[in-house]
Order: C-alpha cells, then structure tokens, then sequence
C-alpha cells in the first residue's frame, strides 16, 4: 500500500465529507458506549454489544460514499491494533476489558479488513456489507436478547446460548440478505433459499465458535457464502 496515495487521498476535497461523516458517526457512538458504561452503569456485555452493532453500520457508510478500498483496510488495521492494545490496557473499557479471555474485537477488524480487500477489488462491496450487517446485527441482537429473554437455553462445544438468540440470529441474518438481495438478478425463490442457506450458516458459526472467532467465521463465512452461491446461479 502506497503511503503518500493514502495520504493524498484521506486528505482529497472528495473525501472530506464521507470520511468526515464515518468519523462524526464513530466519535458519537464511542460517546454514547462509554456514557451509557459510566453514568448508567450498564453492564460492560451491553456497552460491548452497542459498539459491536453501531460500528458493523460503517462499513455500510464506506459503501454508499463509495470509499476507497485502501483506506477501509488501513483503518480496519488501525482498529485492529487498538483491539489488542485494549486487552492490556485500559482503552475504551466499553470495547474490551483488559485481561478479557476473547480477541473478539480483534477479529471483528480483521474480518472487515479481508472483506473489503476481497469485495471492494471485485467491485462487489455488497458482499462486504452483508457479511458484516449479519455479524454486527445478527450477533449483536443476538446476544442481547438472549442475555435479556432466554429461557431456553442449551451447550454445544462448552458454548452456552439460548434458543431465543439463536432464533434472534438466524431471523435477523435472513432479513439482511433479503433485503441486500433486492436488486439481484435474481428470481425470488433463488433470493430466498441463498438467504436461508447463508442464515443458517452463519447461525451455526455463531454457535459452536470459541473465544471470539465467530466475529471472523460469521463476517466472512456470510459474505462468501452468498458471493459462491449468487455467481453459480448467475
């Protein structure tokens, strides 16, 4: 990667706006995580979970302003190393708690640096988006409703969930590929059963993923799922 392109580029009239925009829209939403996490007292899983949604939504941003690849990838590499650094020190306690056992968050960045390394070159950043909405929505939900509404819960591989998250998963993964896939070319049945397969997917990589991985299983499994399937319908 060309530093003095970066450069010149983060720094261009025509990015002043949308990265001014992405900025704006995380500063506010690391606010409200750690006001929510100090006044409030919530719990430090609930702050997690609302940086974890509110964060999945800039990926969404990099694609309707057309960002460049280069600079999605140097801040995901950025986020990354703020991720691990948080482990050990005392950085945004609303993201990670220091001595945390998961490296969650880190993977969560990795995820978005390969998705948009892979989709943005192929001019098919959609992919990137759902991959990303479906761990951010899907996982975010997910655990939220599950911690608040679970009463059925159940094991797999030492992993403790509940059939009320699990649904809340599956749902939420569903109703993002439906509508990402609106403007396919595509019949609607054909819509419909790479919504359900990539669901599914993407529920079982929530499920049985130890110590963070899932934030890198889900993003990616998704975004490739429903890419191999749409190009061998096509």
């Amino acid at each position: 990667m060309d530093v003095n392109h970066l450069v010149a580029e983060i720094f261009s009239p025509a990015l002043r706006m949308p990265l001014g925009a992405v900025i704006i829209y995380l500063g506010i939403l690391l606010a409200i995580a750690e006001g929510l996490s100090r006044k409030n007292h919530l719990s430090p899983e609930l702050t997690r979970k609302i940086v974890h949604i509110g964060s999945g939504n800039v990926l969404l941003l990099a694609w309707w302003f057309a960002i460049p690849m280069e600079i999605g990838i140097a801040a995901a590499f950025i986020a990354g190393l703020i991720a691990l650094s948080s482990y050990f020190l005392p950085i945004l306690p609303s993201v990670n708690s220091v001595g945390r056992q998961s490296l969650g968050t880190f993977f969560y960045a990795l995820s978005i640096g390969l998705l948009i390394w892979w989709f943005w070159s192929i001019q098919q950043p959609v992919f990137a988006v759902l991959g990303i909405l479906v761990m951010a929505w899907g996982d975010g939900l997910a655990a939220v409703i599950g911690s608040q509404f679970g009463k059925h819960p159940y094991e797999i591989f030492g992993n403790k969930k509940s059939l009320e998250g699990t649904a809340t998963m599956f749902g939420v993964a569903f109703l993002i590929c439906c509508l990402l896939f609106l403007n396919f070319d595509l019949l609607l049945w054909q819509k419909l059963t790479i919504a359900l397969i990539v669901a599914l997917c993407a529920t079982s990589f929530e499920s049985i993923a130890q110590f963070g991985i899932d934030n890198f299983l889900v993003p990616v499994g998704s975004g490739a799922i429903a890419f191999l399937l749409i190009q061998t319908l096509h």
